[in-house]
């Protein structure tokens, strides 16, 4: 996209647009902020009032502090657009909103301005109180976004105008932004990235994109996703903090990097300036005009320079909810590409999903009932060799045990860890089992035999940072060679080599409590990926087709390194 261009006279000479480091202009080290900074004659005030908060379900034992900007010119009978900021009171912000809504440069917006919480001790004078502020701010994952959307913003709409105006806030994403400073810009970047149903206007200033509490990974995460409606303004200057942690001003610039190339719409503003508030008050007013530019027409994105990507995906198609299903499990896939699966672990009820989408019930029959369970934890190869995961006898743990078409045993490997799903490589000369507990995929070579052999941790999955395991569940492949893991992050695709190239998460909100938990590919062509989340089944029509180990096996192309 092109630069941002159009800044005030005031704050032009704070701004760098993109650059290379060997051209870094020389600029002033204090921006001053300019007009839009100050009030104006002639310009409504709106109002700002001071509210407590100490009901946290998601941060319990918490109290706040919160202010409310709202506009004159709010009236109750059309919900106002949103900006929520982290740490209170920023960038002369209530002043700048008079300004620009009066100029029509945004639109009307109300303003929550909240306070990180802190959990008070019982005798101020002899301990400190907990403060949450690293905890609530600096970690990935939901909860921040939850605390806002399910028990901030409730309770900001129980208030009132000092004139009496009920508050109301659009609930249109499109209609919502959020940002903050350092820690705060942060957990107002990982509540749109997490949320984009509930924000998509991102205002980040001095952003601590380092590694405090995971912060640092962003970077990589966003090269490995498909791009998510969201707009996206970055500040920061040269001499910003160099510390422990990281440093800042590397850390925002592989920020910005990272999201042109993942296809989002960002705009980044550069100085000279500290870890303060200087540069970001300076140029707040043009960041807003920014981000509300077009307004409402929808926030874009563009596409994704991941290859990756592009080689799995088909533009315009996405995950498709099957049915209304909400305990299915034990997905498996007959010779003709349709996928079958099972209501509840206990109904012996199981579906076919046609071609067309549509789950048919099949007739029941206690051996099919029975059969099912196993088919989670064994795979059978096209020469009839199959792998079963068991329990060992007489001990604690699980073995693979291997037997040829007829039956016979042929041998048995223990395993050190908790294993999930099971599959065979293409060539059906690797097998692959998922540990449950872990952000590992193993990888074991099958000698003539059947027997397994020099058994490694092989593919490196990404974790949630509420997790200590990636939440690794069923796994399969397609006839490339990409491993597809059913993940608590949602379905990660690795090369060959054992790397995550991408993840597609799935429309569910996908969590360690609610993961992915299996995968199959299925369809006329096995170009279909079906997954489970939650008991709900997704599919997705890809550009590749999946294989299963009733294929005949084929050698897949030699990996890139």
């Amino acid at each position: 996209m092109k630069a941002l261009r159009l800044f005030t006279q005031a704050s032009a000479a704070a701004l760098v647009l993109p650059f290379t480091l060997s051209a870094l202009p020389s600029l002033a080290a204090d921006p001053q902020p300019g007009p839009d900074s100050r009030p104006q004659p002639g310009v409504p005030k709106g109002e700002v009032l001071k509210f407590s908060f100490n009901q946290s379900r998601h941060f319990p034992g918490t109290v706040r502090n919160y202010w409310i900007y709202i506009p004159a010119q709010y009236s109750p009978d059309k919900p106002a657009c949103l900006y929520v900021n982290q740490d209170g009171v920023q960038w002369s912000a209530p002043v700048v909103f008079d300004n620009l809504i009066h100029k029509k440069e945004m639109p009307v917006t109300i303003g929550v301005f909240v306070m990180h919480g802190r959990a008070q001790a019982a005798d101020g004078a002899t301990a400190l109180d907990r403060f949450n502020r690293s905890l609530e701010y600096d970690g990935l994952g939901d909860r921040y976004a939850r605390f806002v959307t399910e028990e901030l913003l409730p309770d900001v709409e129980k208030r009132t105008a000092s004139d009496g105006r009920r508050i109301r806030i659009s609930k249109d994403p499109n209609d919502r932004a959020i940002g903050g400073s350092s820690s705060g810009a942060v957990a107002a970047w990982t509540a749109a990235w997490e949320r984009p149903d509930q924000f998509r206007r991102v205002f980040s200033a001095i952003g601590t994109y380092v590694g405090l509490r995971g912060a640092d990974r962003y970077p990589t995460l966003l090269r490995k996703y498909e791009p998510k409606p969201i707009r996206v303004f970055l500040q920061d200057g040269i001499n910003d903090q160099n510390i422990y942690a990281g440093d800042w001003w590397e850390a925002n610039q592989m920020m910005e990097r990272a999201l042109t190339f993942a296809g989002y719409e960002v705009a980044h503003a550069w100085g000279e300036g500290g870890h303060n508030g200087q540069h970001g008050t300076a140029i707040f007013p043009d960041a807003m005009r920014w981000l509300w530019k077009d307004w409402p027409k929808p926030v874009a994105f563009g596409k994704s320079r991941n290859g990756y990507l592009s080689q799995i995906l088909l533009p315009g198609l996405g995950w498709e909810q099957v049915g209304t299903e909400t305990e299915a499990w034990g997905l498996t896939a007959k010779a003709d590409g349709v996928v079958s699966y099972q209501q509840g672990k206990g109904s012996g009820r199981r579906f076919e999903i046609g071609h067309d989408g549509q789950p048919v019930l099949i007739p029941f029959s206690r051996s099919a009932a029975r059969s099912v369970s196993p088919l989670l934890r064994r795979v059978t190869a096209h020469d009839g060799r199959s792998f079963t995961l068991v329990p060992r006898k007489g001990s604690v743990g699980m073995e693979v045990v291997i037997t040829d078409r007829s039956g016979k045993r042929l041998g048995s490997e223990q395993l050190s860890y908790s294993p999930g799903g099971i599959t065979l490589s293409p060539d059906q000369t690797l097998l692959y089992i998922a540990d449950e507990r872990s952000h590992w995929v193993y990888s074991y070579q099958i000698a003539p035999d059947g027997s397994l052999r020099h058994g490694q941790q092989y593919y490196w999955l990404h974790a949630p940072d509420t997790s200590d395991h990636a939440g690794a569940g069923g796994i399969t492949v397609d006839r490339d060679g990409r491993l597809y893991v059913a993940s608590a992050l949602g379905v990660q695709v690795c090369d060959q080599p054992g790397r995550v190239n991408c993840i597609l998460p799935v429309p569910g909100p996908g969590s360690p409590e609610l993961p992915v938990s299996e995968v199959c590919f299925g369809g006329k062509e096995f170009d279909t990926l079906y997954a489970i989340q939650g008991g709900t089944i997704y599919r997705r029509k890809l550009a590749i087709k999946g294989r299963q180990t009733f294929h005949a096996p084929n050698k897949p192309p030699v990996p890139g390194l």
